[in-house]
């Protein structure tokens, strides 16, 4: 009898202590941080999914939602601002918890930001800015950025510094607010310098091919060019393809900026295509965006109430300063880093 009784005995502490181990541990945060987190709605509009910096951000956000039970919906409009639109006014009607803009003009979405915050939707903009702030912007400061490759181009090709001064602009898509607010940086730095000689000012789009054109038309009126000022890395590589077709690499520098992956960025660093490169990196921007998702999907602030930016840092790479992990793969990415 006593040896039965010591057997429910044991039994039942099994049973209580399979009970304890079975309930979560809670520090006081943890238990609501993976409930508020599990089964909500996070939508992205990215320009397009067809290139570094989407697939980066995408990467990591897809990661972490998998992690915690979140789902994320993705639409790409593929550069078109129309498709774009459409797809964020489906969005706002289908009401997810967060909606992410990226936005390919500065005025564009301006409106569609305000009908999402009216619709209680709490708003993310992704390193292209609308005037409207939403609820937080996570990104570029492209006055600093476009300000950081005027002093490089300065240093390289100014009369003071023992060259001839001469240099081109390079534009981007001239309504993007990278290009906007980058042209009044670049404006600002250069005005009243007598070093420096503007030869050329045109947009190449956001497009390589067109910039390669562009870039060859300039080359051909100023042989003696010193060097561009460019808008975006995936786009000046078109430049720095002209340069070389025209036998001046070396002679002829290119300054520009982008997210720092890996081809995009150092390999055209190190093969000499671009002499100074001003980097917002993605993996910083990727965690910022994470970070950014977690805390409204746990605050859950009145949509547009406590706007805040999360400003990525800067850094200029050249061949001089080029290390091993200065820029960033996509598998890196997907694989955490």
């Amino acid at each position: 009898m006593r040896f039965f009784t010591t057997v429910l005995t044991v039994a039942a502490l099994a049973v209580t202590a399979a009970a304890v181990s079975a309930e979560e541990y809670n520090d006081g945060l943890s238990t609501a941080y993976y409930q508020k987190l599990k089964g909500k709605k996070v939508a992205f509009v990215p320009i397009t999914m067809g290139f570094d910096l989407t697939q980066g951000w995408y990467a990591a956000m897809k990661r972490q939602a998998d992690e915690l039970g979140y789902e994320i919906i993705v639409r790409d409009p593929n550069w078109s601002i129309d498709a774009g639109a459409q797809a964020l006014s489906q969005l706002i009607d289908e009401k997810p918890d967060i909606l992410i803009f990226h936005a390919i003009d500065m005025q564009a979405y301006n409106k569609l930001i305000k009908k999402a915050v009216d619709a209680g939707i709490n708003v993310i903009q992704i390193n292209l800015k609308s005037p409207n702030n939403g609820d937080a912007y996570v990104g570029g400061d492209w006055y600093r950025s476009s300000a950081m490759e005027a002093d490089e181009l300065i240093r390289h090709c100014s009369t003071e510094h023992g060259k001839n001064g001469k240099v081109a602009i390079l534009q981007g898509v001239p309504t993007g607010p990278a290009n906007q607010i980058g042209q009044m940086a670049i404006q600002d730095k250069l005005k009243g310098r007598k070093d420096i000689t503007i030869v050329a000012d045109q947009a190449a789009d956001w497009d390589a091919t067109k910039a390669h054109n562009v870039a060859a038309t300039i080359l051909k009126q100023h042989p003696d060019l010193c060097g561009f000022i460019g808008n975006w890395d995936n786009q000046d590589v078109g430049a720095a393809a002209a340069i070389k077709e025209s036998g001046l690499q070396g002679k002829v520098v290119v300054v520009t900026h982008g997210g720092g992956q890996q081809q995009a960025g150092c390999d055209n660093i190190a093969n000499g295509n671009f002499t100074s490169y001003v980097k917002w990196d993605v993996r910083g921007q990727a965690r910022d965006l994470n970070d950014t998702i977690k805390m409204l999907l746990q605050t859950k602030p009145k949509p547009g109430s406590a706007p805040f930016a999360l400003y990525t840092p800067l850094e200029v790479l050249t061949k001089d300063n080029l290390r091993p992990n200065s820029c960033w793969t996509l598998d890196e990415i997907k694989a955490g880093g």
